[in-house]
């Protein structure tokens, strides 16, 4: 199993959203190197809720992927702010997974997860507008055993 970190801003998408829904498209997903590790995701990987662009930042809960390779529908979708006029169903051009919820956090601070992540890990280095990025397993197992004494 691998681990991941994907961000949304509460305001678009929340922990909260996800939890009442169960299971959501990961879609928008516009940068190439977030779009190549939506790519690497396999079935049952977890993937660490980030809500971002908010006061304070932060690790909001688990989700986990259960299924890979979907094209992004809203790159097909004129309406979508999302839309690619390149993209064609014949030939997609972005990627994403579907998630489900498994449980939400009370919010674990970016300013505590810089203790626990490298520093030359994406989400710690500053001005890194990546929504979704790999998370080193030794790092993972140090989140998932933090929440639990939280």
């Amino acid at each position: 199993m691998a681990y991941w970190l994907l961000k949304s801003e509460p305001e678009e998408y929340s922990i909260e959203d996800l939890e009442r829904e169960g299971r959501a498209l990961w879609d928008g997903v516009r940068n190439y190197q977030a779009r190549n590790y939506l790519m690497q995701m396999k079935e049952g990987d977890l993937c660490f809720f980030y809500h971002s662009s908010t006061t304070p930042p932060g690790i909001a809960g688990l989700c986990r992927v259960v299924r890979t390779h979907v094209p992004d529908p809203t790159q097909f979708d004129p309406q979508s702010p999302y839309f690619d006029p390149k993209a064609t169903p014949e030939k997609p051009r972005w990627y994403t997974v579907e998630v489900a919820f498994v449980e939400k956090w009370p919010l674990l601070p970016l300013a505590e997860l810089k203790a626990l992540f490298p520093k030359d890990h994406p989400l710690v280095k500053r001005g890194n507008r990546l929504s979704v990025m790999p998370v080193p397993p030794e790092v993972a197992e140090a989140l998932i055993a933090q929440r639990g004494s939280r």
